[in-house]
This record gives structure tokens, sequence and C-alpha cells, in this order.
């Protein structure tokens, strides 16, 4: 029996009954072989092992995920069991480092929404996206795509512009989300990427008309009450434009929104959450509404 590999070296015919032992061990040993294989191609139907993620202060550009940033200034709540966080419309968030998902597995645990990273700055595309977009697409999983911000390295317009044409597109097809500008604490250096209040002010809002512009739609933005309270002042001039995601990982009933905002649509509630078809640890969130709502947000109907 060929294995990819050389042929064992030949010997005496054994008797019958340590023959049906060899046969078995070698069964044993293609089957052990053929799971490696699966695990690591990401065989349809299975979730390879996630990646292991760098130390804090050590994310390099284009290895940023969402919630990267967060976990500089938060720490995974103990435990996530609490009925007001696993009730109501469940989602989560993906990006490259999940490796490989099953997304029917994903939907059959109860997952509702999930948005997957498409790109980062102005030159990275996250090497999974395709797969998780249509993957949960075709999974009955109502997906959108997000940008993680790099506020120091181009202005919004041309992020959001990048973007828009790199998956943050959108339609209205009933599965098919707003795009997300991520927008959090620097894991690469200084936590507000070295611009002013008011310099961050204007690179979301330019962000956000750029990417208008391009889908019709109003962005979200999704980000923590410690760094829009730090890096934009509290700034309240998104509040009407934007749905707010935020991020509070907490054992609370709900969550502290940032300042300038009056109402949250999702929170992320914890980075640690455990969902059937993905390995590893994944983020968890929770929609501000029932599933009639939450079509209405990716249809852009009342």
């Amino acid at each position: 029996m060929h294995l990819n590999g050389p042929l064992p070296t030949r010997r005496p015919t054994p008797p019958p009954a340590h023959r049906r032992t060899l046969a078995r061990r070698w069964a044993t040993g293609a089957g052990m072989l053929g799971a490696a294989f699966a695990l690591l191609l990401g065989t349809p139907g299975t979730a390879t092992a996630a990646a292991k993620l760098p130390p804090k202060n050590e994310v390099r550009p284009g290895e940023a995920w969402m919630g990267s940033g967060v976990r500089e200034e938060q720490q995974p709540p103990g435990g996530i069991g609490t009925l007001s966080h696993g009730d109501g419309v469940q989602g989560i968030d993906v990006s490259h480092w999940q490796g490989a998902i099953n997304w029917n597995s994903v939907r059959g645990s109860g997952i509702q929404f999930a948005w997957t990273k498409a790109t980062e700055g102005t030159s990275y595309k996250d090497s999974r996206f395709s797969a998780n977009y249509s993957g949960a697409y075709y999974a009955g999983v109502i997906r959108g795509a997000y940008h993680f911000a790099r506020p120091n390295s181009s202005s919004g317009a041309t992020q959001a512009n990048f973007f828009a044409s790199n998956g943050g597109a959108w339609s209205r097809d009933n599965l098919t989300l707003p795009g997300v500008l991520d927008i959090e604490n620097n894991p690469s250096g200084a936590m507000c990427y070295g611009l002013s209040q008011t310099s961050m002010r204007s690179w979301i809002l330019d962000f956000y008309n750029t990417y208008k512009a391009r889908t019709t739609r109003d962005v979200v933005i999704y980000t923590s009450p410690s760094w829009w309270n730090t890096c934009t002042g509290g700034w309240s001039g998104m509040a009407t434009r934007s749905p707010l995601w935020v991020a509070h990982w907490t054992s609370n009933h709900t969550p502290t929104k940032p300042t300038g905002f009056t109402a949250w649509t999702v929170w992320q509630y914890t980075s640690s959450g455990s969902v059937p078809g993905v390995a590893g640890n994944v983020d968890r969130d929770k929609f501000n509404g029932d599933r009639s709502r939450l079509l209405a947000l990716a249809n852009n109907t009342p």
C-alpha cells in the first residue's frame, strides 16, 4: 500500500493472523494520516484549528482582528453563560485567525448573523474573507464585512474606497448587512494612531461619507467606550449617522456605551466564546432587537 511516501521494506509474508493485524495497523495509520491532511486542508464540513494569536502589542499591520486592540484595555469575563447574553439574536465576528469554519454547524447552533474581516488599512485583504463571506451566505447566516481601520496610514476616504472595492459592498438580498468600520485601540502602537481628537473625528466622517457614497449605506461603527471617549473626546457626531457596535466584555446585563451615543445596535460581549463549527475561541455578539429588526438593518427598510 502506498501512502504518499516510500514503500515499506519487503518482508516475508506473515501468517494469516499476523497479516490481518498488520492490515489493521496500516489502516489505522492511513486513517490518522488522512485526518491530519483533512485538518490541514480544511475539508468542507470541518473546522480547522484556529491559529495562535500574537501577544499584545505585537500585532503587525495586516494581522489585526476585531478586538485585537480592545484586549489592551479589557479582560474577557470568566463566564458568559448568563441569560442576558445567551438569549436574543446571536452572532459572531471572525477573521483568518479562526481558520476554516463549518458554517452549517454555526447556523445550526443558533447563530443568526456574522461579520467577517475583509480589509485592513489600504493594502491588506483577509485571506479567508471570500470563504467566510460565501460560506455564511450559503448556510443562511446573515453576513457582513468589516474593515480594520489604520488611521495613521491613509485618509478615511482612501480606506473606505479600498473596503468598498474589496468586500465591503452591499446588496438588498435578505442576507447582507452593511459594512463595519472597526476603529479601536491601536494593537501595534499609540492608542489613537498619533491623531488628535479633531483629526480623528474628521477621519471617521471622511470614511463614513465615502462609504455611503459608494454603497448608499450608513457604515456601522465598532468601537469600545474607552477608545471612543479618549480618541474622539466622546464625540456625538456619529450618533445619528451610524449604528453602534459596542465592544464591552462583561458579565453585566447591558453594555456601557461610549459617550456621544444614546443606544447600541450590536454588543460584542466576549472574546472567548465557543460556537460549534469554529475551532477555539470566537467573539460572541448580540443584536439589540428581534430577527425582523436585524433583517431591516440588512435590507435598509423601516
